[in-house]
């Protein structure tokens, strides 16, 4: 019988579906400790020094466990491999291949890792309670630029976001259409995190936010002894100064330039954050929920970063403006919504400000 060359084909292919397939053997990347680094590239690649680092892993080793499937991922490297990808916003698959482990883990591990820091929330981000934390604060935002009685300066921020989907995603698109958290903060005068709320979709108003804030019941409460300091977008009332519109008086400029010195320190605590935490600039890269819990860890890294001390040096490319436009566009909606002057900030401007207090 002569050789038919499409009927071995078929024997072979057959004997081939019969065969069981070698299974590939797991190959496990070589792990890379980054402490080897020298102190200023390891600053600059993992936003903290390798002696706050450890600190800063030791505050959650508790609340994290080693990853024994397979290769062991330690708790050090988990840690250290979600700042810095914070940090630095770098591509995830890169991210993981500089670490040695898939980009799937590392995504995992950024989950675990901002949940772990979220519960740490209670303890490191809240407004002073106690009437001497409060006076403290008051004197702290008083050297400024001598306003009195500030317990906090508040704005809002907002973070980019993925697309969301469903009939509510056009209600994240913001003014400059893209998907965002509008996300409103508290700070002091040392620029720490006292209060922050990001729940809330891009196209919110800041002053709806405050006005449904935990933050302001609070306030209304009479919990504070003091008050807050807001742009223009926020309603004026005796928990809340804002600037004055149209200043006529000696007396209201010179309240103009305190208070606008004073509230500052909310913009420079956004330009800080953002700095050593390049994503809130750039844009997160995760779901709506893993995007609002790692927002809360990047408050709490803020607030210890502050605490230990940790500066991160500016550089020009760090400078953002959009909070800036955000408060020039508040200005002038609150123009258009009328200039009524708030009884209470005109008795405080004549009692602090006046020609003849001074």
């Amino acid at each position: 019988m002569p050789f038919q060359f499409s009927s071995f084909i078929n024997d072979f292919n057959n004997l081939n579906r019969v065969l069981p397939t070698p299974r590939s053997r797991k190959v496990y990347k070589k792990r890379f400790n980054p402490m080897s680094l020298r102190n200023a590239k390891f600053k600059k690649k993992y936003r903290f020094s390798k002696r706050n680092t450890i600190k800063i892993i030791e505050i959650i080793r508790s609340d994290l466990s080693s990853d024994n499937r397979g290769g062991h991922i330690p708790i050090d490297i988990q840690v250290m491999a979600a700042i810095r990808y914070w940090g630095r916003n770098e591509i995830q698959d890169d991210g993981a291949d500089i670490h040695g482990f898939s980009q799937p883990t590392l995504c995992q591990i950024c989950k675990r890792v901002a949940r772990a820091l979220a519960t740490k929330r209670p303890l490191l981000i809240k407004m002073p309670t106690s009437f001497s934390d409060q006076i403290r604060t008051m004197n702290k935002f008083s050297q400024i630029r001598e306003f009195p009685k500030v317990v906090g300066a508040i704005d809002c921020t907002h973070i980019r976001i993925p697309k969301v989907g469903g009939p509510s995603g056009q209600y994240y698109i913001n003014r400059k259409g893209y998907y965002s958290l509008n996300t409103q903060v508290v700070c002091d005068a040392s620029l720490k995190i006292n209060d922050i709320v990001c729940r809330w979709r891009g196209s919110t108003h800041d002053s709806r936010i405050f006005r449904e804030s935990r933050i302001k019941q609070r306030f209304d409460d009479g919990e504070f002894n003091g008050r807050l300091l807001g742009d223009g977008g926020y309603p004026c009332t005796n928990i809340l100064f804002t600037p004055v519109l149209n200043p006529r008086t000696d007396s209201e400029i010179r309240y103009n330039i305190a208070h606008i010195a004073t509230r500052n320190t909310v913009e420079r605590c956004f330009g800080v954050w953002k700095q050593r935490f390049r994503i809130l600039l750039t844009g997160m890269r995760c779901s709506l929920e893993n995007a609002k819990t790692t927002i809360i860890a990047l408050a709490v890294l803020h607030n210890l970063a502050i605490d230990l001390q940790d500066v991160l040096p500016l550089t020009d490319d760090d400078v953002n403006d959009d909070n800036q436009a955000d408060s020039t566009e508040n200005q002038e909606r609150s123009q258009q919504e009328g200039s009524n002057q708030n009884l209470t900030r005109r008795v405080f401007i004549e009692q602090y400000f006046s020609t003849r207090n001074q």
